[in-house]
């Protein structure tokens, strides 16, 4: 039996539990005794190459020595545990010593690291998991068939856990989890080799959403493949200090630190489970930046009204991928630091918030390349299109102008695979496909000077947008910031109005004065309605620059009938007819006010 068919067939088993209900709690239930069984198995490795190993777990709760089937009289493997017992042993024993580990002060002259660290880290992963299993005799059906079918000492069971993860991926997404999807390893293997955190550098990589690990794996074998002969252990032991990922939730988190142990991180301490978003804009510092971000925020998700109270003004938003890419732009990323990014079509056409984040990307970084992938790359998870966006944190400017590090952003439309109409479980996206991306991709220390454009890839000069936009929106604004010193005029003469009757009883005195401050009220309230025609008037010119859903001009335009195509489309459309009407609205209460202010006079 398979690796995959042995997952579902505790799944299976699960089910005639009575303790257990539905996927959340199967998974869950899998999950942390997936843990114990691939730790026990580490562990046999790390005892091997050090005699001065001791595990962090006492003796009787080692799946060794509790859970493992061994040869009983006759020789046949038995359960160590009568089904009667394991229920309570798990629940009064287990379970309360490693929620409650104590972790011990180190000493360099006794302990070993690696052990000592790690008691933080299975404390960690129990803080939040549970037993939901009732039965005894099923509990130990799900334990032989984990011992029957895993054995991480083999290469190609390790080889395929990433499928035992897809699998269990896509039933924590049937279990209700929004958000919560696998990344293709193609898009993860892509994204991790052209960011290149280079290990000679010791350059730090973060995944502040790190879901399950697939990103960090992706940089952990992207890392050891720059290992050579002459590599020392000092190389080797540094790419475990130069991986960081955190997760909010207890699930992806506990997976995550199953896989890092998978990949020989042994103390994944490195994996944070706590909410990225949830810690204050203000706590962040120069020490929680890192070289390179590869990441794939959960979109489409809302964190609650506790979290994000003390973002920007600006940039207070509630959608999860939004404040993740504010927070990366501004607290995470290093300058010169590097960055790849998945995000939805929804963030490039986005407007309001999503303007003004655009906005701070193409000022602070330098936003060079944005992949567009087709439908289908995160089937059957989610049918959204999505993009990967590449960008690097640009050195600070302290000139007081408004400064963009952006000045031409290239396209590339990554086509489907000859014969394919979209992807799916069967037909997923394969990092071959990437092959034309990585030989046109070029460097970007020259600025990419050897990208050309073709098929499928385009460039827009940024620059000359923003400067054409900026031409034609500055008369506006110029104009509207006239009015409001106009306006600001008025106020003032308006308080002095004020001023000088204060004490005076004579009423007709006082209304002669009220009289000519509502002359002036009328006037100032006018002027400021006209000033905020025309910042509307040059918005209307300026802020379309930052719409980054570009079409391959090189493509010949195909009729789509695809209903989520045609859909977006009809909403564009009608956003537009929306958009003109406001605008003719807004223009002819400019021109109306002016026809009438000038009759007033």
């Amino acid at each position: 039996m398979n690796l995959s068919s042995t997952i579902k067939s505790i799944q299976d088993i699960m089910r005639k539990d009575d303790g257990v209900d539905g996927d959340a709690q199967r998974l869950g239930q899998l999950t942390w005794m997936l843990f114990l069984k691939v730790f026990d198995q580490r562990e046999e490795e790390w005892e091997d190459d050090d005699a001065s190993y001791k595990s962090p777990l006492p003796e009787a709760l080692r799946w060794r020595n509790w859970a493992a089937y061994v040869p009983g009289v006759d020789g046949k493997k038995a359960p160590q545990k009568a089904a009667s017992d394991i229920i309570g042993f798990v629940n009064n024993q287990l379970f309360p010593a490693l929620k409650e580990l104590e972790i011990p002060v180190f000493d360099a002259e006794k302990d070993n690291a690696t052990s000592v660290a790690l008691y933080k880290v299975i404390r960690g992963v129990f803080e939040d998991a549970n037993n939901y299993m009732k039965s005894g005799t099923q509990l130990l059906a799900v334990i032989e068939k984990l011992e029957d079918a895993i054995n991480f000492h083999d290469f190609k069971t390790r080889a395929n856990i990433g499928d035992v993860y897809e699998q269990l991926l896509n039933d924590l997404r049937g279990a209700g989890n929004a958000g919560e999807f696998y990344t293709p390893r193609a898009i993860t293997a892509f994204m991790a080799d052209r960011v290149n955190p280079r290990l000679d550098k010791r350059e730090t990589v973060m995944d502040p959403a790190c879901g399950t690990g697939g990103f960090l794996t992706a940089a952990i074998d992207h890392l050891r493949n720059q290992l050579t002969t002459k590599s020392g252990a000092e190389d080797k032991r540094a790419i475990e200090a130069l991986i960081h990922g955190i997760e909010k939730k207890q699930l992806p988190h506990l997976l995550c630190t199953t896989n890092m142990l998978l990949h020989g991180i042994d103390v994944p301490s490195q994996i944070e489970h706590k909410n990225t978003l949830g810690k204050g804009w203000n706590e962040w510092n120069n020490n929680d930046k890192v070289d390179c971000i590869i990441t794939n925020p959960p979109f489409g998700g809302y964190e609650d009204d506790t979290v994000g109270g003390d973002y920007p003004t600006d940039l207070k938003t509630r959608e999860t991928a939004d404040m993740f890419m504010a927070l990366i732009i501004k607290k995470l990323l290093k300058e010169n630091g590097r960055a790849a990014v998945v995000l939805p079509d929804g963030f490039l056409f986005g407007d309001g918030i999503k303007g003004t984040l655009k906005k701070l990307l193409l000022q602070e970084c330098n936003l060079h390349t944005i992949i567009r992938l087709p439908k289908g790359v995160f089937a059957p998870y989610t049918t959204i299109k999505t993009n990967l966006l590449f960008f690097t944190k640009g050195a600070r400017v302290d000139d007081g102008s408004e400064h963009f590090h952006t000045d031409t952003i290239w396209f590339y439309e990554h086509p489907y695979p000859a014969g394919y109409k979209s992807y799916s479980k069967t037909k997923p996206i394969r990092l071959e496909e990437f092959k034309p991306e990585q030989d046109w991709w070029g460097d970007e220390s020259d600025d990419f000077a050897s990208r050309e454009e073709n098929e499928f890839a385009w460039k827009v000069d940024f620059k000359s947008k923003r400067e054409q936009a900026e031409a034609a929106a500055a008369p506006h604004w110029a104009n509207a910031e006239s009015l409001n010193n106009q306006a600001s005029i008025l106020d003032n003469r308006i308080r002095d109005l004020r001023d000088s009757i204060k004490g005076v009883s004579d009423k007709s005195q006082r209304q002669s004065v009220e009289d000519d401050i509502e002359v002036l009220k009328t006037e100032s309230e006018g002027l400021r309605l006209k000033a905020r025609d025309a910042q509307a008037a040059g918005d209307r010119l300026y802020w379309p620059i930052f719409n980054l859903d570009e079409s391959n001009p090189n493509k010949p335009q195909e009729e789509s009938h695809d209903p989520d195509e045609l859909l977006i489309k009809y909403k564009k459309l009608l956003g537009e007819i929306e958009e003109t009407e406001n605008q003719l609205k807004s223009e002819l209460a400019s021109a109306l006010s002016h026809h009438f202010s000038d009759e007033e006079a």
